[in-house]
């Protein structure tokens, strides 16, 4: 019998063994209204059963364990020849076994596949987010592939398999296939053209030898990775395969891993090309542009990334405050705590309902769609990515000392969520990338406005930040200093009217009162105090 002093009360208890894809009713709405209604049925029934996956207590210890047990390098195998092996936990595999066999690799495979897709990535970063790495590279392989036909009839088939195939043997004996990509260097970082990684042609038409470092690889045993060298019509697109052909292992000499602040499971590596065997992708001299396509469908996987941790975080921090009683009644009750809660649900439903909308314009298609895209996808990327960290750390903070124990698992949400604002273009990158579809393209700017221009004369400061955008757009003399605060303004703007669109009345009121009307302090639980936070609460609590 215990003693009285070990009787625990008043502690929440875990959030486990619920559903978490019919419990999140933002995301459960953007995918009745994304997806065609014919496939609306098999798309809930697929994504219903995923969140219960997600949801588990099993897959959740599968990513604690994969972050308690980082992989390790083994260069040398016992009698000294060189291996460059990464070694990962068996439960990196599982998750990775799950995530593959979801479709979280085959949106281009099925219809409505990037919506369907979208919404599964966001959950299953709730879950683990390095195992998001490996996932979101094969995804975005795919167009860049799709530059040369040959390429992409040989290895499209592998990367949207939904089959997980973790040997390390020729691609083409396997069923699944995963890829990487290496573009950044030492001396340039994101300054891709400053790379000086050298590819020398070989007898063989389309093949090259690579010599060079890479900085930054990605998910380093996979099966295939996409880089960036200069070859002698300059900066160009490679397929680096792993194991050659005839089951050789390609030289692909990783130096080490890198030590980072989260994405603890998840490999990053420096690696050392010295006479690599590589196949050209697209033309010589055209790598950037070959490439541009692969690097727009991982922003869009940073934007659904952060969108998932801050579900995540905001999910944790309601649960928690809906059973944990203080000062003589529950804290979600309490009005103060209530307006943070109301305040943290409110940028987790703008960024998942605008993720969504991206993925549904990737399903699209269309020449509309597609110049959307180019504007909507740097904005997205820099401003829903910068909301990530403040989120997590307020949601770790409604927990009060619990939220900064390991165990609770926020500390892990915390370290992970400056992540998707760093990768895949820091915030600088992703400014400089809006301000030059501005200036180049004003088909971008004529799809944005459109988009927003459906939500006009439904709140009167949606209309005024609108117009406001548009004085800000008027004058691009000077731009670049502004660069951020005229990204910032657009990407609010954006979320506004589509939560003006689609989001409860309240959800509305509350974001364009707060975010676009100036009614709002300097931190989370700063809302009008005269709005209906308790229904914004109650949207986004977890069912358990």
């Amino acid at each position: 019998m215990a003693r009285s002093t070990h009787i625990v009360t008043n502690q929440a208890p875990p959030l486990v063994g619920h559903d978490v894809f019919s419990a999140d009713r933002a995301l459960l709405a953007a995918i009745e209204r994304h997806v065609a209604p014919d496939l609306l049925d098999t798309a809930l029934d697929e994504l219903s059963a995923f969140g219960r996956t997600c949801g588990s207590a099993q897959v959740q210890e599968w990513g604690v364990l994969a972050n308690q047990h980082p992989p390790a390098l083994r260069t040398h195998d016992r009698y000294g020849h060189r291996v460059d092996e990464v070694e990962f936990h068996p439960s990196w595999h599982r998750l990775l076994g799950k995530g593959v066999a979801a479709g979280l690799t085959a949106a281009w495979a099925r219809p409505a596949g990037h919506v369907r897709r979208a919404a599964g990535f966001l959950m299953w970063t709730q879950v683990e987010a390095g195992n998001g790495c490996p996932l979101s590279m094969t995804h975005a392989a795919v167009p860049a592939l799709r530059t040369d036909p040959a390429l992409a009839a040989e290895w499209e088939p592998r990367l949207t398999s939904m089959i997980y195939d973790r040997d390390q043997r020729p691609a083409g004996q396997k069923a699944g296939a995963l890829f990487g990509m290496g573009m950044t260097e030492k001396q340039g970082g994101s300054d891709v053209r400053a790379n000086t990684t050298v590819a020398r042609p070989l007898a063989e038409d389309g093949t090259y030898e690579l010599t060079g470092h890479k900085w930054f690889c990605s998910a380093p045993m996979s099966d295939g990775f996409l880089v960036l060298a200069q070859a002698p019509g300059g900066l160009t697109c490679f397929l680096v395969p792993r194991i050659l052909d005839d089951g050789v292992a390609n030289v692909f000499l990783i130096q080490r891993l890198k030590e980072k602040l989260g994405n603890r499971s998840n490999a990053s590596a420096e690696v050392e090309f010295d006479g690599t065997w590589a196949r050209r992708v697209g033309d010589e001299g055209r790598g950037v542009r070959t490439i541009i396509e692969m690097v727009a469908a991982t922003r869009i996987d940073c934007v659904l990334g952060s969108a998932g941790l801050m579900r995540q975080a905001v999910a944790q921090a309601i649960h928690h405050c809906t059973h944990r009683e203080a000062f003589g009644g529950r804290l979600i009750d309490k009005p103060l705590m209530r307006n943070v809660l109301a305040d943290l649900a409110l940028e987790s439903e703008a960024a998942t309902t605008l993720g969504l909308r991206l993925a549904a314009a990737c399903d699209d298609g269309g020449e509309q769609e597609r110049a959307f895209l180019r504007l909507a996808v740097p904005a997205a990327k820099y401003w829903v990515t910068k909301r990530c960290a403040p989120v997590a750390v307020e949601a770790a903070e409604c927990l009060g000392g619990n939220g900064y124990v390991e165990e609770s698992g926020l500390p892990r949400l915390v370290r992970e969520s400056p992540l998707n604002s760093i990768w895949e273009g820091a915030g600088n990158v992703q400014a400089l990338d809006v301000l030059r579809a501005l200036q180049r393209e004003p088909s971008a700017l004529d799809a944005l406005l459109q988009e927003v221009g459906r939500a006009r004369g439904a709140d009167h400061r949606l209309d005024a930040a609108i117009k406001n955008l548009l004085t800000e757009l008027a004058d691009l003399e000077g731009v670049e200093a502004r660069a951020r605060r005229v990204v910032e303004r657009l990407a609010l703007v954006l979320q506004g009217a589509l939560l003006v669109r689609y989001a409860p009345p309240v959800v509305a009121d509350a974001f364009c009162g707060s975010r676009l009307g100036g009614d709002w302090g300097h931190a989370f639980g700063t809302l009008p105090h005269t709005l209906d936070l308790a229904s914004v609460v109650e949207r986004a609590r977890p069912v358990s």
